[in-house]
């Protein structure tokens, strides 16, 4: 279209006129008017040193549109409580942007995925 392939993902473009890809169009989470690319809160949420691996998803909601849901495979599961979900919230805040912060988390055992290892997202929503 007008020289352009329209993928549906999601860029941006630095100073110099380059493009640089953020997120597929479908992993893109819009809450309260923010796009949030679940892959950038993946990203945060594996720099805490209790976590093994995370699946992030947006989940419908009438107030804000959607919210962000953080499934999470912790390294040591005798910390899957709720005062841990209070820790792993207020932590990202500090890290990261706030309004990125997951405000739903479940505690998972494992995460859904393909024989090849791909995460199988659409079975968290």
């Amino acid at each position: 279209e007008n020289g352009w392939n329209i993928t549906g993902d999601i860029f941006r473009q630095d100073e110099d006129g380059y493009f640089w890809f953020v997120a597929r169009g479908d992993d893109m989470i819009i809450s309260s008017g923010y796009n949030i690319a679940a892959i950038e809160v993946e990203s945060v949420l594996l720099t805490h040193k209790d976590i093994q691996e995370c699946a992030v998803v947006g989940l419908p909601d009438e107030e804000r549109g959607m919210l962000v849901c953080a499934h999470i495979v912790l390294k040591e599961n005798n910390k899957a409580t709720d005062e841990f979900k209070s820790h792993i919230q207020l932590w990202f805040k500090e890290v990261a942007a706030p309004y990125k912060y997951p405000r739903i988390i479940y505690f998972v055992d494992e995460l859904p995925k393909t024989e090849t290892g791909k995460v199988q997202r659409f079975k968290l929503k």
